[in-house]
């Protein structure tokens, strides 16, 4: 089974992944929107050419060029015509928290706590699983994965998130639980992962991965479940939390404007 660290950065694996279903150019430009606004794909960024996404996405090829016309539009990716040409990632910070936010204000707080559901158990089981598998060159690789992770930024927290899970999924040695572990980082990481904007979540998040190491170290299945999962909870209850904040400042705004729209 091939495992994620060191050969192939996972986060982006994921992002250029097939998609599920129809291609349509909508599908294609929020895969590549999440992973600008979370970091994934940095500022500068060469993206793949548009016969190369196509391929990657398993999608049309006049797909892959809607897509990235309507972020162009959207001010995401600038292209650049010539022999070093291409289309190149644009990160304006402001714009990209304000996407995530609206993105958030999109999902109950029932959809959420779904999502975190699912997330949790497919890595929580890989986890178990992987507890009863793994080699010592396994251990070794999450350990890299580990003490490499960057914690600087929010980009590089995710990056660490995205490779860590998708190594654990390796170890399972089930095809099935990592291709659902790289579907749902497309679908789910980019908002669940959302509090590692703070510092303090990137911690607890180097924290859980050394609590999950241990116990796949020491045959602790439970213990290995248990700690993605109490990790994956983390996540959402921030999430919560900020939804919540959301929908206050909404209120207050509203709270503040004149019925009859005047200043």
């Amino acid at each position: 089974m091939p495992h994620a660290t060191g050969r192939v950065d996972a986060a982006r694996a994921v992002v250029f992944a097939p998609l599920d279903g129809a291609g349509r150019a909508e599908l294609v430009e929020q895969r590549l929107t999440d992973a600008i606004v979370s970091g994934v794909l940095r500022d500068g960024e060469r993206l793949p050419s548009e016969s190369e996404l196509s391929r990657s996405l398993g999608v049309a090829l006049v797909t892959a060029r809607e897509a990235l016309e309507g972020m162009r539009d959207k001010g995401l990716v600038r292209t650049r015509r010539g022999r070093d040409g291409g289309s190149f990632v644009t990160f304006d910070r402001d714009s990209a928290g304000r996407m995530l936010e609206a993105r958030l204000g999109e999902h109950s707080r029932i959809e959420l706590r779904d999502l975190a559901l699912h997330v949790g158990a497919i890595a929580g089981t890989a986890a178990e699983v992987a507890a009863g598998r793994s080699s010592d060159d396994d251990l070794e690789s999450l350990r890299t994965i580990a003490e490499h992770a960057d914690l600087t930024t929010a980009g590089g927290a995710r990056r660490a998130v995205s490779r860590f899970q998708l190594e654990v999924a390796a170890i399972s040695q089930s095809p099935r639980l990592v291709r659902e572990e790289i579907r749902l980082q497309a679908e789910a990481g980019p908002l669940l992962w959302l509090c590692l904007r703070e510092q303090e979540y990137r911690e607890r998040s180097a924290h859980a991965r050394e609590q999950v190491i241990a116990a796949i170290r020491d045959v602790r299945p439970e213990t290995a479940r248990e700690a993605t999962i109490t990790h994956i909870t983390s996540a959402f209850e921030w999430l919560v939390h900020e939804r919540l904040e959301l929908d206050a400042a909404g209120r207050d705004e509203a709270s503040r404007t004149p019925e009859d729209g005047s200043a």
